[in-house]
């Protein structure tokens, strides 16, 4: 069992008070309702947006999450076939 050590105060405030563009997967996963595994679904069949790459390190801007995640279907409404 691994004890995570608390963030320092200064580092918990930026944590919780920043808007941040980029989200690990986990936090993508979370900010559009889903879990991880349904997220790389997505990825995968591209309803949702590819991460970007900061060094190592994926990340996933909001501003493309949330265009992604408008053009999903409501439910109740037909979905429209753009070829017809």
């Amino acid at each position: 069992m691994t004890v995570q050590q608390p963030l320092s105060p200064g580092r918990e405030l930026r944590r919780s008070s920043q808007p941040r563009r980029g989200l690990s997967r986990e936090e993508a996963a979370v900010y559009i309702g889903v879990s991880v595994r349904k997220f790389d679904e997505m990825v995968g069949d591209g309803r949702m947006p590819r991460a970007k790459v900061i060094d190592a390190r994926r990340v996933w801007d909001t501003q493309k999450l949330d265009l992604a995640f408008d053009a999903l279907p409501t439910d109740g409404e037909e979905v429209s076939n753009p070829w017809d």
